[in-house]
């Protein structure tokens, strides 16, 4: 299983950052192509690929997502998302075709499994500058979707930045101080933040995701003045009253290729990602099995 994993995962992120390249807001035809090769990942799992455009300054941007039904409780949703546009003139290799290689991966593995709880797996679009942190974020649009709907969420699922890690000493840094203290120093591990109010869905998602794989995960749950805890989508589900977390590397506190042109697929850790996709698995079986 594991093999197979990091070859797909391999491939993914080789053809979003090396064959599509940079995917930022205004490369329309990139950021068009990312959108037909995820529909077609999804199509060869069994799935029926769903669209959800909205316009911008004169352009069109789509989010792309699925939904695998619940077999007891499929009023009960899990969101598990991933954005898939890049910051202008950068790869993006794990910011963030590697968390969009994990989605795909996720709904590959959780095609046929019965689950309680229905999952939407969603590529979101316009999450970087200079949409980021606003209402016209593609998380932002979906998840008001499912407010305005009156949709049972039980939590949310973010993958950004999932395929760096360094077992250099001092290769982790941190956004306060006294973190060093609290935290490995060696960025050898995954992370996942949640805020106060998504704690109970957090400590779920950790104790699952523990089960079926040794790598390391570390976990925060605090509020958003914490610098880069609110910086993915996530953020969107938490402006609307949704338990969300985020499952990363820690981008700028490990990557030093974050937001550059060095952020290429021969920088990332595929042994590692597997792992991160296989605890999420473990994990997503856990909080929608219920």
């Amino acid at each position: 299983m594991r093999t197979e994993i990091q070859t797909n995962l391999k491939k993914t992120v080789h053809v979003l950052a090396r064959e599509i390249g940079s995917r930022g807001h205004l490369q329309t035809a990139a950021l068009n192509r990312t959108i037909d090769y995820i529909s077609s990942e999804f199509n060869a799992y069994g799935y029926s690929v769903l669209e959800q455009p909205y316009d911008y300054k004169g352009r069109t941007y789509k989010n792309i997502y699925v939904e695998k039904k619940g077999a007891r409780s499929p009023e009960r949703i899990i969101v598990v998302g991933a954005h898939y546009d890049t910051v202008a003139g950068t790869p993006g290799a794990d910011d963030n075709a590697s968390a969009v290689a994990g989605l795909l991966e996720l709904a590959r593995l959780l095609a046929d499994t019965p689950l309680a709880g229905t999952l939407h797996f969603v590529a979101f679009t316009l999450e970087e500058p200079p949409l980021f942190r606003s209402k016209k974020m593609g998380s932002y649009v979906y998840a008001e979707s499912l407010k305005s709907a009156g949709r049972d969420v039980l939590g949310m699922i973010c993958l950004e930045m999932i395929g760096y890690f360094s077992d250099k000493p001092d290769s982790q840094l941190f956004p306060l101080p006294f973190m060093r203290w609290a935290y490995p120093n060696q960025g050898n591990f995954i992370t996942l933040v949640g805020n106060l109010q998504s704690r109970d869905f957090l400590k779920s998602i950790r104790s699952g995701f523990r089960k079926d794989t040794d790598l390391p995960a570390e976990s925060l749950s605090t509020v958003s003045i914490v610098p880069g805890v609110d910086f993915s989508d996530h953020r969107s589900f938490w402006k609307l009253g949704y338990n969300a977390i985020m499952v990363t590397d820690t981008a700028f506190y490990r990557n030093p290729h974050y937001h550059g042109i060095g952020d290429v697929p021969e920088t990332l850790d595929y042994t590692r990602m597997t792992e991160v996709v296989l605890g999420l698995k473990s994990a997503i079986e856990r909080v929608a099995g219920d």
